[in-house]
């Protein structure tokens, strides 16, 4: 078998040329200094649902603001704002982002944490759509779950598929208005579904 030979080079716009020792430790501590320092990005995730044309305090910036699902990984860059919000990327996207609907994570490997980033920078959730596709004019509220709702047990319609199951303590948003049967349209951890508003309780945003 020949011999492999291995070359660094750098593409530049009108050159390519081979990288010299120099080249590549500039590059290296260029690198390093994206994980370290006041410029270092902190790993967040969502723990609630959040589209910003429908649940934003302020409509005027809302076209500013970061949507997301729970679970989903957002790089965070500095600290929040007056108005609670911090400035982060996921999946390619940049906006604010309520500091009161994520949480750090704490991830003192710093392997690791170059790995989650580079995870949350290249996927986005399918459920990132569908958090977009709620229309603008739609009342998204918080509801708290005061009982425990197994559809295949305690559902009236036939078609309990349609429905979501949840324990008491759980939060859900819920869009729009109940429908004639006493059901809410409503999101679970990301899963959507139809929920029995007498199981449930307005609670407030703050």
């Amino acid at each position: 078998m020949d011999d492999v030979l291995e070359l660094d080079v750098l593409i530049y716009p009108d050159e390519v040329r081979l990288a010299a020792p120099e080249d590549i430790r500039e590059w290296e501590l260029e690198t390093a200094s994206q994980w370290s320092g006041p410029a270092c990005p902190r790993l967040f995730v969502a723990l609630y649902p959040y589209n910003p044309a429908a649940m934003s305090p302020n409509q005027e910036t809302a076209a500013e603001e970061l949507p997301f699902v729970p679970g989903q990984l957002i790089k965070v860059f500095g600290d929040k704002d007056s108005d609670g919000f911090y400035h982060g990327e996921s999946g390619g996207l940049w906006g604010d982002v309520p500091s009161n609907l994520v949480a750090e994570v704490p991830v003192e490997d710093q392997h690791l944490k170059e790995l989650l980033m580079q995870q949350g920078a290249s996927s986005t959730p399918d459920d990132l759509s569908d958090t977009s596709s709620i229309p603008d004019d739609v009342v998204v509220r918080r509801m708290l779950a005061v009982f425990e709702y197994d559809p295949w047990e305690s559902s009236p319609n036939l078609d309990s598929e349609a429905e979501l199951s949840f324990r008491s303590g759980d939060i859900i948003y819920v869009f729009g208005d109940m429908d004639d049967d006493g059901f809410y349209y409503g999101d679970l951890h990301g899963h959507r579904g139809l929920v029995p508003s007498n199981f449930l309780q307005p609670l407030s945003w703050n």
